[in-house]
């Protein structure tokens, strides 16, 4: 494979970014990687280093780079760790997101590895919601999203994604944990409701037993039979849309 940390460039500044793909001169279905609140670390690399292995160019940014460079050591998190990490992932919003989001585009179109045309894209913790917008405000490339254990996803707010769903033309994944105090009770009955409605293509189920997180290896929470369910969902989707 081949990994390259490199720079996005955004309307709002230089966006560092994880890029990794496999070797050679083929060229390779485009993925998103949008992360979690915690931010960039050797974990999610991880899991982009797999989803290039499966034959994607996958594409990690630093969404917090208009902050500066925010590095935790998750291992080591309390509550003083979190209380930075809470306004960190509050500064962001839909709208900053999805400018972002039409500049990693550009860049992917742009690499010799990426193959031309439709993008994938998965979001954990606070990025559900920008998998969801991501789908519905760029309907013509990002055809394929899945979202884990997503927080934000149906709120009262008017750019709530949950509103936007008629506008998605692909078809979209979401995995949520059993036990998770980022999402409340109601949210996955509207969620449902809002998909069926909107006529949007889509899965939506809830792992017994688990907790919000599940899926990262380096957790107390990891759950590997979840986890490795959604790895075979997410690959699947994929595959039906980007190959």
């Amino acid at each position: 494979m081949i990994e390259q940390e490199v720079i996005v460039t955004t309307k709002h500044g230089r966006m560092p970014s994880f890029f990794v793909h496999p070797d050679g001169p083929a060229r390779h279905p485009g993925i998103i990687f949008y992360m979690d609140a915690p931010g960039i670390r050797e974990e999610l690399r991880n899991m982009c280093r797999r989803i290039a292995k499966a034959g994607y160019a996958c594409l990690l940014p630093d969404m917090y780079y208009r902050l500066g460079t925010l590095r935790f050591d998750i291992p080591r998190r309390d509550e003083a760790m979190s209380a930075v990490i809470r306004p960190a992932m509050n500064s962001l919003t839909n709208a900053l997101v999805m400018d972002d989001t039409a500049a990693m585009l550009a860049f992917l179109d742009a690499r010799d590895a990426v193959k031309p045309g439709p993008v994938g894209c998965v979001g954990h913790c606070m990025s559900g919601r920008y998998i969801t917008t991501a789908a519905a405000r760029f309907p013509h490339r990002i055809v394929a999203a899945a979202s884990l254990y997503g927080v934000g996803i149906v709120t009262e707010a008017e750019d709530s994604p949950h509103r936007l769903l008629g506008q998605v033309a692909g078809e979209l994944y979401y995995a949520f944990a059993e036990h998770d105090q980022s999402v409340p009770a109601s949210v996955i009955p509207a969620l449902r409701t809002a998909l069926e409605a909107a006529g949007t293509r889509h899965e939506t189920e809830v792992f017994p037993g688990t907790h919000h997180g599940f899926c990262f290896a380096e957790r107390a929470v990891y759950d590997p039979l979840a986890a490795e369910t959604t790895w075979r969902k997410i690959f699947a989707l994929w595959a039906r849309h980007l190959h």
